[in-house]
């Protein structure tokens, strides 16, 4: 019996954010995850927007993700195990109550910008 379970996250619909309980070690390998670059940061709030699609897959950490102009109510969390698609143009405060270590790809050569 396989471990794994997909399901998409999100009660609003601007914020259409994958996550990816658990995938499987191959499906890791099959994207190369460990070839990819890592990021990380402590606790605290992050106020991002997404220039490009970015799939990233957490080693550690735990986030709440709240779209731009949200209110408290609306979110995404994610933590460490799951595999996220952030879609482009996605502008949101990420609220990061454990230390994230991420692997990460973004679909273009653009990252996020910090507005702070």
């Amino acid at each position: 019996m396989a471990s794994s379970s997909s399901r998409t996250t999100g009660s609003c619909s601007s914020m259409n954010i994958t996550v990816e309980r658990n995938p499987s070690k191959s499906r890791l390998s099959e994207l190369g995850i460990n070839s990819w670059p890592k990021w990380g940061c402590p606790p605290g709030k992050y106020m991002l927007k997404f220039d490009a699609q970015e799939t990233c897959y957490l080693l550690r950490g735990k986030v709440k993700v709240y779209p731009k102009g949200s209110s408290s109510s609306e979110f995404v969390e994610f933590g460490s195990g799951d595999l996220v698609i952030i879609p482009k143009g996605l502008s949101c405060t990420w609220d990061v109550s454990v230390a994230v270590d991420k692997h990460y790809k973004f679909e273009s050569s653009s990252t996020p910008t910090s507005s702070s």
